[in-house]
């Protein structure tokens, strides 16, 4: 176990890079997204840019996000504690 001080004093078990791990959750859901994220310590900005959300409000296209990393953000030591900001938009 250990402790990811750098922002927060969120405690994590998980190992490796979060960012990366948001990353490749999203690009499982959405194969066609451009995909930024950023952030540390439990708190993430996520950017999805994807030809999926054609057509879908703004609510849809979060909750198509927040299905893909939901397994990130459930338990106590879940390694994502608060997605601080998301945006999401349609290619152009």
């Amino acid at each position: 176990m250990r402790y990811d001080l750098a922002v927060t004093s969120h405690f994590t078990t998980f190992e490796g890079s979060v960012t990366d791990a948001i990353r490749r959750a999203i690009e499982a859901a959405l194969p066609d997204a451009t995909i930024e994220v950023t952030g540390q310590g439990g708190h993430y900005v996520i950017g999805v840019v994807s030809g999926t959300f054609a057509g879908k409000s703004t609510l849809e296209r979060h909750r198509v996000v927040y299905a893909a990393i939901a397994h990130l953000m459930q338990g106590d030591g879940a390694p994502v504690h608060a997605v601080d900001s998301l945006s999401t938009r349609t290619p152009g």
